[in-house]
């Protein structure tokens, strides 16, 4: 029976086996997956795509998983341009599914730092036109308006910090616990089902479809133009969809096809909520407490002051977007404690095997795929002393410069931030392979409330929070993306130091 059962096993691995399809193909070296194309083609991707996260971040909030339109957009440029260098007899490098991850992941990279870079948040949360909503005073302490050359020298800084931070747990992460990481799996099937003569075939048909409806997109898009007005009421934008007396309770439809998109692509419990929260606010609650004008604040306070109706909006959402956070951050970090748990006690519970019994089970439990792609990911190893080196290094460079763009973030703030960001970047990304749900924000959050609380309001504590949440952000966003990346390359037997080498690219690019 078990000779039987082995036997079946052998032939569903030859069945089900995707390295099997790849076995007579040359598994390029590191250097060899960072060719000029790709990267070529990650700045043009990088740029359409840090517009879309920028639009997004700035009206939504919400920012879908990119990693397959990188994907899919990065195999249709590459393969056109290799097909028409190959017809004139001059093509040198066949395009792979490792330079494929590569052109991925350096995208998504410079694509995460436009979410994670705050350009929809803390740093505009640092402006004088912010700091004037709070009636606070804003004499230079509360405020620092965005300048080009700050933000640039705030974010070389920071965005790399999160890249060396959990380089040295990438084999625990894959190898010794397996975390799934649905967003990085689904990606490394979609790139490995691209280069079969299948998927190829496939491919063209979604780069098709998507051709037709970004056409349709932008021609949409073009044809408003002509009925927009310098007038803020004009235009589909300002349609009144459902009437006039809806529209002054902001219930109309703007015709814009990028939420229409992103409602296709975010799950559709988000979407739900998000009209839940758009009727119950300002169907209900704004027009109920917009009634009470005069008894509850004063009735001569402008629209956009907070110590009227716009205070009861940002406070009361607010409150809500902290309390379930907090729930989500306790809920998450309590099955990444219990499944980090878990898989300590079963790696030792495999380690206190006899040997003649735990040799059996590394050898039949693991699939030839699985062999093949743990042997090729730790074969190019990136040493630990240069991930921690590079962290300590970069650490001090900010330590260092931070407090002379920041003057309310002391270099002791930043310290205490450094020695506690590996252990949160650990949880965010093992959480992350787990639920597919990064907690950035949450921990930026976190970072508001601690460092704001002790450097004091009066010793400009909101601005040095601010940077604070923008440090912490940066670092724990691009330690989970780090590993996304690496969970795609693993499963398309991309080297670990190419992956490395791709996320500092892309950061540099959108720094």
């Amino acid at each position: 029976m078990g000779d039987e059962r082995k036997e079946k096993v052998m032939k569903e691995d030859e069945v089900f086996s995707v390295e099997r399809i790849f076995e007579n193909k040359e598994v390029p070296s590191w250097r060899k997956q960072l060719t000029v194309r790709a990267f070529a083609v990650s700045f043009l991707l990088s740029v359409m795509f840090c517009f879309i996260v920028m639009k997004l971040n700035l009206t939504t909030g919400i920012i879908p998983s990119l990693n397959v339109s990188a994907g899919l957009l990065g195999f249709f440029f590459v393969k056109t341009w290799t097909k028409l260098i190959a017809k004139s007899g001059m093509l040198r490098q066949p395009f792979t599914r490792q330079e494929n991850t590569v052109i991925q992941t350096c995208v998504c990279a410079s694509s995460g730092i436009a979410f994670s870079g705050g350009f929809g948040s803390y740093l505009f949360g640092m402006s004088k036109q912010i700091a004037q909503q709070s009636e606070h005073r804003t004499d230079g302490f509360d405020y620092k308006n965005p300048s080009l050359g700050w933000m640039i020298g705030f974010l070389f800084v920071v965005s790399f910090l999160g890249l060396f931070s959990v380089v040295p747990l990438r084999k625990i992460m894959f190898i010794d616990f397996k975390l799934t990481y649905p967003s990085g799996t689904a990606t490394a099937h979609l790139i490995n089902s691209f280069h079969t003569p299948e998927g190829a075939k496939l491919a063209k048909k979604q780069v098709r479809e998507l051709g037709k409806f970004f056409s349709f997109s932008f021609l949409w898009g073009f044809f408003q133009w002509f009925f927009t007005a310098v007038q803020d009421e004009c235009g589909f934008a300002k349609f009144p969809t459902f009437g006039l007396q809806a529209y002054e309770n902001k219930f109309f439809f703007d015709f814009s096809a990028t939420y229409v998109g992103v409602g296709m692509i975010c799950p559709h419990i988000i979407n739900v909520s998000v009209l839940v929260g758009g009727i119950l606010s300002w169907g209900i609650m704004w027009p109920l407490i917009e009634n009470r004008k005069g008894d509850w604040f004063s009735a001569d306070l402008p629209s956009t002051s907070f110590r009227g109706l716009q205070g009861y909006k940002v406070f009361i959402g607010i409150a809500m977007i902290l309390g379930d956070g907090l729930y989500n951050f306790c809920k998450v970090l309590s099955r990444t404690l219990a499944g980090l748990f878990l898989k300590l006690q079963e790696r030792k519970a495999n380690s206190q095997m006899p040997v003649t019994q735990q040799s059996s089970p590394s050898t039949e439990s693991q699939s030839y795929d699985d062999q093949r792609r743990s042997q090729l990911f730790l074969k190019d190893q990136i040493p630990k002393w240069f991930a921690i080196g590079g962290y300590v290094a970069i650490a001090a460079v900010s330590t260092a410069t931070l407090p002379h763009i920041f003057h309310h973030l002391k270099w002791y703030h930043i310290i205490v931030i450094y020695i506690f960001a590996p252990a949160l970047a650990f949880c965010n990304a093992f959480g992350c392979g787990l639920t597919d749900w990064s907690l950035a924000s949450t921990y930026g959050k976190l970072a508001i409330f601690t460092i704001g609380a002790w450097a004091g309001a009066s010793h400009g504590g909101i601005l040095a929070g601010l940077a604070a949440c923008g440090v912490m952000m940066n670092i724990v966003s691009t330690a989970s993306d780090l590993m996304q990346d690496f969970k795609t390359g693993y499963l398309t037997l991309a080297s670990p130091r190419s992956m490395f080498v791709s996320q500092v690219i892309g950061t540099a690019m959108d720094v």
